[in-house]
């Protein structure tokens, strides 16, 4: 497929701000935040609605320095090889029995190439290393360092379509979750095999996890099996949390 048929960073900027526009559009729900039409979630849709607005697309979290680093409890964490709990996987389990040497990760959905990453393959990425602050929901802040790759650079490799807006993440542990393409090419969103200068240990998502710094600590997905790029919003139902979570 011919490189202008593809997204690139510049293109996925400039389809999340074209985007805004149908925000305004009546009959244009295709386009609009998934929190939308719910009248308990309008909070949510003004809290997209005024970041895609009023941020600009690639603006920065906060970085910090080695010497602010803090202690990172893995709370809520139940490792998917625990048999004795519901989210036990048995792929993951025997994957893990291994450390991983046999995991991939596979890329599909609306993408011109589909392709299985080995860890090593991703760790052959040029790497991104940052110290930021993970904000949970239930009111706890830590700060850590995390290593990996952008995931611009994985998208990019595989050739997301023009007709893309969301990617979508798989873990072992059975849940999933989902960003648009501003924050997936956003420099700081990186698929993370290391955590504080060593691999990434199995409570914090082993052997990759999602970061996705400019939103709430949920949305950074631990233990990540596979990705799908969609044209269409995956609709699992009201879990009780916002898609959108932007700090």
């Amino acid at each position: 497929m011919k490189q202008n048929k593809l997204i690139t960073r510049r293109t996925a900027i400039i389809t999340g701000v074209s985007a805004l526009g149908a925000l305004m559009l009546p009959g244009c729900t295709r386009k609009l935040p998934p929190t939308y039409g719910n009248i308990l979630r309008m909070g949510d849709a003004f809290t997209y609605l005024a970041h895609r607005t009023l941020l600009p697309g690639q603006s920065l979290a906060k970085e910090y320095q080695h010497g602010e680093i803090t202690s990172f409890p893995a709370i809520g964490t139940v490792n998917p090889a625990d048999v004795s709990k519901p989210t036990y996987s048995e792929a993951y389990d025997r994957l893990g029995s291994t450390g991983f040497s046999k995991w991939s990760l596979s890329i599909e959905g609306s993408v011109a190439t589909p392709r299985k990453f080995a860890l090593a393959q991703l760790q052959g990425f040029p790497a991104r290393t940052q110290i930021t602050r993970h904000t949970c929901e239930e009111g706890w802040s830590a700060i850590g360092e995390w290593t990996g790759v952008p995931l611009s650079l994985v998208l990019k490799a595989v050739g997301i379509l023009p007709s893309a807006r969301f990617v979508n993440f798989y873990a072992y542990d059975g849940y999933m979750e989902s960003i648009d393409l501003l924050d997936a090419f956003h420099p700081q969103t990186i698929l993370a095999y290391g955590m504080n200068g060593r691999n990434l240990p199995i409570p914090h998502g082993a052997p990759i996890r999602l970061r996705v710094e400019t939103q709430i600590g949920y949305k950074s997905a631990k233990f990540i099996e596979r990705i799908v790029v969609t044209d269409e919003f995956v609709n699992l139902g009201d879990n009780g949390w916002a898609w959108y979570v932007g700090i």
